[in-house]
């Protein structure tokens, strides 16, 4: 019998109708082509017509760009942002905010369920932001280096995207940025980094020339209560406010009292330094050399904190203790094997894993429930909103297995 040939995927460029389904991981709308294969379908709502362009093709799926809307759905809104889909940092702007957690929370049970084969995981609703614009504190942008303007890489990934404004960013970033526009040249990104607790502000390389003093290695973030000092090149949270329901979150997760805390992932010593009041010692582990220097710095008055400066699967199963609370902040990749073993060795009685992917964390979910633990609760933050990004804070606990 001869081999049936698999159809030819449709060719860049080609426009379709599309009836879509629910909005996905990343953030597109899912649909089907007439062969039965997955369209990822962006800046589309779910159940809307749309005609859109075929703009990338992989093996197995396309992704395509919404051009008209055909027949709208009623959580349609119009984009905020004058460069919404050309500029692709954020991806849900055209829905209303309501509906964008609402999708959130969907994404997040339906990782649990197709990644982690959790059924019925504990996912709470969503921890929306009072405001979800002017949020980000934190801004990174490229450079043209003829014209020396400021922007972003456009999501096609072609040339630069100048920005004059952007209806996310701090009222501050917006601020300063006229008067960097033209002085890029020559220069990789300009990084704007801004506390509005304190003032404190970074723009990162000095630039000649401005009203305002450049090219500072530091500035001061506030959280928690506390002051955290923050190198240029060290990680922290864009999203002052919803950093805040973050540490809330974390202090309602973790014991009220403990021995040991492990902070893995430790970051300039954020958690540790704010919850080291509850337990008897607390152990900061990150291998990022810039926020290790903060980290001694930020525990520096905090005598019963120590940092250890290597990756988190090197200390962790040499610890000379067994921790009885751990606290788990990785990247987007989430934890390795060994990490999540070593955890499955020492049997702490609680675990709180905070993820900013709901993918590895259904993942990584899944080795633990193996292991033991049961899944206590999972309360998803719209720590980026009018973007895809997910932020999950998890409990886990010692008992039969729950799932």
């Amino acid at each position: 019998m001869p081999r049936r040939e698999r159809p030819q995927p449709p060719p860049f460029g080609e426009i379709l109708q599309f009836r879509v389904g629910e909005i996905v991981a990343g953030g597109a709308a899912k649909a089907h082509l007439e062969d039965g294969r997955v369209a990822f379908v962006h800046y589309a709502a779910e159940g809307e017509l749309v005609e859109a362009r075929i703009d990338r093709v992989h093996a197995g799926y396309v992704e395509a760009v919404t051009l008209h809307v055909l027949e709208p759905s009623p959580e349609r809104v119009e984009p905020l942002c004058a460069v919404f889909g050309s500029c692709g940092g954020c991806q849900l702007q055209h829905l209303r905010y309501e509906a964008q957690l609402d999708a959130k929370h969907r994404i997040v049970c339906e990782q649990f369920r197709r990644i982690g084969h959790i059924e019925d995981a504990p996912v709470r609703p969503m921890v929306g932001a009072a405001d979800p614009w002017h949020y980000r504190n934190h801004v990174r942008f490229s450079t043209g280096r003829r014209h020396g303007d400021l922007g972003f890489v456009p999501r096609d990934g072609r040339g630069l995207l100048r920005i004059d404004y952007c209806p996310i960013a701090d009222p501050w970033v917006n601020g300063v940025l006229p008067a960097l526009q033209g002085k890029g040249a020559r220069l990789h990104q300009v990084q704007l980094r801004h506390n509005p607790q304190s003032g404190s502000y970074l723009i990162n390389p000095e630039i000649p020339g401005l009203p305002f003093e450049s090219g500072q290695k530091e500035y001061t973030e506030v959280l928690g209560g506390r002051e955290f000092v923050v190198s240029a090149s060290a990680f922290f949270q864009v999203n002052n406010a919803q950093a805040e329901q973050m540490v809330r979150l974390v202090g309602e997760a973790l014991p009220a009292h403990g021995r040991l805390l492990v902070d893995a992932f430790a970051g300039v010593g954020t958690f540790a330094a704010i919850f080291a009041g509850r337990f008897e010692r607390v152990i900061a582990i990150e291998e990022s050399h810039s926020a290790v220097r903060d980290a001694e710095r930020n525990l520096a008055d905090i005598p019963n904190a120590e940092i250890r400066a290597a990756k988190v699967e090197d200390i962790l199963p040499s610890l000379e203790v067994a921790p009885d609370v751990v606290l788990l902040d990785p990247p987007r990749a989430g934890c390795l094997p060994q990490v999540l073993e070593t955890i499955a060795r020492f049997r702490p009685l609680a675990l709180v894993y905070v993820s900013c992917n709901p993918a590895t964390l259904a993942r990584d979910a899944r080795l633990l429930i193996d292991a033991g633990y049961r899944i206590d609760a999972v309360t998803p933050l719209d720590m980026f909103p009018h973007t895809a990004h997910i932020e999950c804070v998890t409990r886990f606990s010692l008992g039969d297995v729950g799932a």
